[in-house]
């Protein structure tokens, strides 16, 4: 007779482990990034939010304005706190470098509000500070 342990295979849901390691808020905006065909399993596209991934698999999807490059290392068991979730990965993408040595914006002496376009400069500067 076969002996009837079940074996532990250790691979999930795409849009789990995306879940899991915090890089989505919700299950349901992983499912939507995989099936629109924004992520990229060991350099393969897949549009299937059920593909299976394990220790080992390689993933690209974008998040945000920059593309993130990470290697699987657990599949976890739930979505727990943002320590927990940072072991199930490895960054493989090198840390943007921020630049802190950019000058402030120079305004006219007597307009003290800035133009829609120092805005758009300032949200940016703010945006690169924060990653």
């Amino acid at each position: 007779m076969s002996d009837a342990t079940p074996v532990q295979d250790d691979r999930i849901r795409l849009d789990k482990w995306l879940w899991y390691a915090r890089f989505v808020k919700s299950r349901s905006l992983a499912a939507r990034l995989v099936g629109a065909g924004h992520c990229r399993v060991n350099a393969a596209r897949v549009t299937k939010p059920a593909t299976a991934v394990g220790p080992g698999d390689v993933l690209t999807f974008p998040m945000g304005e920059r593309i993130r490059l990470v290697r699987v290392l657990a599949a976890g068991t739930r979505r727990g706190p943002a320590p927990e979730a940072q072991t199930l990965y490895i960054d493989l993408e090198p840390s943007p470098e921020i630049q802190k040595d950019s000058p402030p914006i120079q305004r006219d002496a007597g307009n003290s509000r800035p133009t829609k376009r120092d805005r758009r400069k300032l949200d940016l500067d703010r945006r690169r500070a924060l990653e």
